[in-house]
């Protein structure tokens, strides 16, 4: 037993020993830490703490075995993981050990991850045991593992629409299967959250719908005449049901249906004068309705037929106009405004409602003659016959325009010009010659305008055989001539006539003309300038384009003559377009015809396929010329004054408007200034909006007559004169009658007022002539704008010795003389200018002058010291009657009236000076300017003795009390 028990008892130290021997083995480090390979993360944004698949545990194979529960064992550090260690760059995650013995860890987030930068991170782990010893010697390493961490999304974004408006364009009367698209954007970065799951219209009530896509279409057919436009609201959802932080604005127009036609054309243009061009189409362009097109053609036409003769042109007498445009000699006027120095005219009737526009209306049973001797009628030489009609429609009858027939005996036209059939004849007899041979005798044009009812201009250059014919400015050859024999010898005068042809078998008119002339002139020889014939027949107003450079070559442009229409010929719609919107209206005149101008576009296309071809409408508009600012004419200077007979009986006269200024303004209504309204105050009315402004400008004039006031001149012995030579300088013309005289002509105001300064009065009988009174009257454009009348009177001052010039049979000097018409040789002569010869006053004048008047100024001087010397002693007169009434007047009581004394004295005083105004008024015409000036002075003392006595009566007082 004993033995037994003895081996028991060393088997258990043997096992006690083994068992220390096993510890002791333990704490050798001798295995490294064991983790998994590969590990998947899963982390949420806004999160830190990361899912693991699978969990983060390291092993270790030196950690000690677990016995029975008998056996307690202390571990040591050998077995234990101290920690984890991550490698790789900006890794924004830390492993944490969680309990050593286990091994067992978590990875976590060491700050916000955020999904939309970052969706995964991958990084690699080791993990390491805490070695031997309290100072852990031999840490062993594990292997690195890979971690794939994936960070799941949040609904942190809402949809933001990649447009802020949508716009598109509908045709009415379609259903679309779309019309636009709108398309929102989530930021999120997962599929569920990032996508747009829905669409919404939040606007209610409209025909559209949207949807999941964003498309909209409309439910209805959409009606233009309905509405123009729809404005939707529309909004998105994501995944998530986040909607979008702003809704978007959708607006879709309503489009007519679609017609070929001019879009952008303003059917009402104001044109405002003295502005220059204005673009007619400035915004215009050609809707073809996505046809294909090949070639466009379009005509613009700017109707003035009722403007005037046909359009706007300056309105001056066509004499002047021939001037203008550089036809100056030997044109005679046979339809001229009627005036005092050419009154044949007077009794047709005009057209009055074109500004003064001198047209004539002819019925058919007016016509008028010409007086003798205007018109040469000798017809060899070249000359020029223009005119103005109006005419149609055409009639079997002749109509004659002008006719120069026998005058009695017989009814011989020896030449005419007149319509026929809707042709245009001019006969042209011959005059007897040696040679009675066939020669042209008619010459027939067969011309649409001669019936067509339109003003047209027309030019005759005769030049026998031969007879040039243009219209409007284009040429035009003669048809047919006929040739007759020349006209038999005959002394019978002729008659010129317009209107109608006058038969001297018969007395009577014959062939009248039925339609509107004007202009009618003949002109001695020939009128072959093209540019003088334009010249009086082109507009003022018209069309005008300036082509851009870009599109000069890809369009065509035309003008006709006068520019009244244009074509516009291409095949590129854009350029078509550019050129289109340059096309302008101008009217260079300074006072142009205020109204209406029609405008018309005509326009043609071709297409490449003819039978869909487009047709475009005609667009009818116009162009409204304002009124222009009227001038207002002013003639201003001395209007009265006097001269000695002498000067009237001198061979210079006497000088009417020596000082004579014209002056033309305009009034303008300007809008008042704010800042200067308010530094006037609230004082004034606050009702007045506008300011009259008088602005002074500068125009020509075309007419000053002079006539005499009261008697006719008496030719005799009186006359008007001017310097003819100082008028052919300023290519002026001057007419005279016994009624005065008539300067015409296109010039400035200034050359006018130059020539009016040089106008003379002469009398050289004045023994009975005491005033003699003119007015002064000038006008513009053919009296459309006419001065006010100016006045002058002129005073004879006669001395008490007449004086007799040394030449009693003093004759006029060689100026322009009156009461005659002058007449235009068409053979070709010229008239003989006339100068004007000095004149120097003689000695013997200027003596006799200077005494009449030195002793005129004695007797004045003599008339004022005796009336001097006379209130002189009548004052020392009354101040000794004063002195001798000397008593106490303490006692008096003196009761003044200050009202009477007041009112007597201003009633005193009126009555002093009406005495006075009459008195001038009744003696101004009859007396001399001494006997005036004597008459003032006496009547100078009646004043002093009236306002004596009147502060006599001013003194009141009641003398019952008086003791004398």
């Amino acid at each position: 037993m004993r033995f037994r028990g003895n081996r028991q008892f060393a088997s258990a130290v043997g096992l006690v020993l083994g068992l220390l021997c096993a510890v002791e083995a333990a704490k050798v480090n001798k295995h490294k830490p064991w983790i998994e390979t590969t590990y998947h993360g899963i982390v949420t944004e806004n999160d830190d703490k990361v899912i693991l698949d699978p969990p983060l545990i390291a092993l270790d194979k030196d950690a000690p075995l677990r016995y029975a529960e008998s056996f307690e064992v202390t571990l040591t550090e050998e077995g234990e993981i101290c920690g984890f260690r991550i490698h790789g760059q900006n890794v924004p995650f830390e492993a944490v050990v969680l309990d050593k013995s286990t091994g067992e860890g978590v990875i976590r987030a060491k700050e916000k991850l955020d999904c939309e930068l970052q969706k995964e991170h991958t990084f690699t782990i080791q993990a390491y045991d805490c070695g031997e010893g309290p100072d852990g010697a031999n840490m062993k390493k594990s292997h690195k593992a890979t971690v794939h961490i994936q960070v799941n999304d949040i609904n942190e974004y809402s949809p933001v629409f990649k447009e802020k408006t949508y716009k598109a364009t509908v045709i009415e009367g379609k259903k679309y299967d779309n019309i636009l698209k709108v398309e929102a954007v989530d930021a999120d970065c997962s599929f569920q959250f990032s996508q747009i799951c829905s669409y919404e219209i939040v606007t209610p009530d409209v025909p559209f719908t949207i949807d999941k896509d964003g498309f909209i279409k409309n439910t209805e057919k959409l009606s233009y005449g309905k509405e123009h436009m729809y404005k939707l609201t529309v909004t998105a959802y994501d995944c998530g049901k986040n909607r979008a932080s702003e809704d978007v604005l959708v607006k879709i127009s309503i489009k007519p249906t679609c017609r070929p036609s001019w879009q952008g054309f303003n059917k009402r243009t104001e044109y405002e004068p003295g502005t220059g061009s204005l673009a007619l189409f400035p915004s215009m362009h050609l809707e073809t309705c996505d046809v294909p097109i090949t070639s466009i053609r379009a005509s613009i036409e700017l109707e003035t037929n009722h403007i005037g003769k046909g359009c706007d042109r300056d309105t001056y007498s066509e004499k002047s106009l021939h001037k203008l445009c550089g036809a100056s000699s030997g044109t005679v006027e046979l339809l001229p405004a009627p005036s005092s120095s050419a009154n044949w005219t007077v009794g047709l009737p005009t057209d009055n409602g074109h500004d003064s526009d001198q047209v004539f209306e002819f019925n058919g049973t007016q016509a008028i003659k010409v007086p003798d001797g205007l018109v040469n009628t000798n017809l060899k030489e070249p000359f020029t016959i223009s005119v103005w009609m109006r005419h149609g429609p055409g009639s079997h009858e002749k109509e004659t325009i002008l006719c120069n027939s026998d005058k009695t005996d017989m009814n011989r036209h020896h030449y005419s010009l007149y319509v026929h059939n809707c042709r245009l004849i001019l006969l042209l007899r011959q005059d007897p010659s040696e040679a009675e041979n066939y020669k042209p005798a008619e010459f027939h044009w067969k011309l649409d305008q001669v019936c067509d009812k339109e003003w047209h201009h027309y030019v005759l250059n005769v030049e026998f055989p031969t007879v040039s014919l243009f219209v409007d400015g284009t040429a035009f050859e003669p048809f047919m001539v006929t040739e007759d024999y020349p006209l038999h010898p005959s002394k019978i005068e002729t008659q010129l006539t317009v209107g109608a042809c006058w038969q001297g078998g018969n007395a009577r008119m014959a062939q009248f003309f039925r339609g509107n002339l004007a202009g009618l002139i003949i002109r001695s020889g020939k009128l072959e300038n093209k540019k003088v014939i334009d010249c009086l027949y082109t507009c003022k107003e018209g069309l005008d384009v300036q082509l851009p450079e870009e599109v000069a070559s890809a369009v065509k442009v035309d003008f006709n003559p006068n520019q009244s229409s244009l074509t516009v010929e291409g095949d590129d719609i854009g350029a078509f377009d550019k050129v289109m919107q340059h096309i302008s209206y101008l009217n260079s005149r300074q006072f142009p015809t205020p109204g209406i101008r029609h405008l018309r576009i005509s326009t043609t296309v071709k297409c490449l396929n003819e039978d869909a071809c487009v047709a475009v409408p005609d667009a009818e508009g116009y162009v409204m010329v304002l009124q222009p600012e009227e001038p207002k004419i002013s003639l201003s200077g001395i209007d009265h004054f006097a001269r000695s007979a002498a000067e009237f009986e001198s061979q210079e006269g006497v000088t009417l408007f020596p000082e004579l200024r014209i002056v033309s303004t305009i009034t303008r209504e300007m809008e008042a200034d704010a800042e200067s309204e308010a530094a006037e105050g609230t004082d004034d009315d606050p009702t007045v909006q506008e300011t009259v402004v008088s602005e002074e400008i500068m125009h020509n004039l075309d007419s000053c007559e002079v006539s005499v006031v009261g008697d006719e001149l008496d030719g005799e012995h009186e006359s008007l004169e001017v310097d003819v030579s100082q008028l052919q300088q300023r290519a002026l013309e001057m007419s005279s009658s016994n009624l005065g005289l008539v300067i015409t002509g296109v010039n400035t105001m200034a050359n006018y007022e130059q020539v009016l300064h040089l106008i003379r009065y002469k009398n050289w009988h004045t023994e009975a002539l005491f005033d003699r009174k003119f007015k002064l009257v000038c006008s513009e454009l053919n009296g459309r704008y006419i001065s006010n009348d100016f006045k002058v009177e002129v005073n004879v001052i006669h001395t008490s010795n007449p004086v007799e010039h040394a030449n009693n049979a003093m004759v006029q000097p060689n100026f322009i003389n009156p009461v005659h018409h002058a007449s235009v040789d068409l053979s070709g002569h010229n008239l003989v200018n006339a100068h004007q010869a000095s004149v120097v006053p003689s000695a013997a004048t200027i003596v006799i002058v200077v005494c009449v008047s030195f002793l005129v100024f004695m007797i004045i001087l003599g008339v004022f010291r005796i009336r001097a010397a006379h209130q002189r002693s009548m004052r020392d007169q009354e101040s000794g009657k004063e002195n001798e009434m000397d008593w106490d007047d303490s006692a008096l009581t003196i009761t003044v009236n200050p009202m009477e004394t007041y009112e007597d004295q201003h009633s005193s005083e009126e009555e002093e000076e009406e005495e006075e105004e009459s008195e001038d008024g009744e003696e101004e015409d009859d007396i001399t300017s001494a006997e005036s000036e004597s008459s003032e002075d006496e009547e100078g003392g009646e004043p002093e003795d009236q306002q004596g006595t009147s502060r006599q009566q001013q003194l009141e007082w009641d003398d019952s009390t008086l003791t004398y």
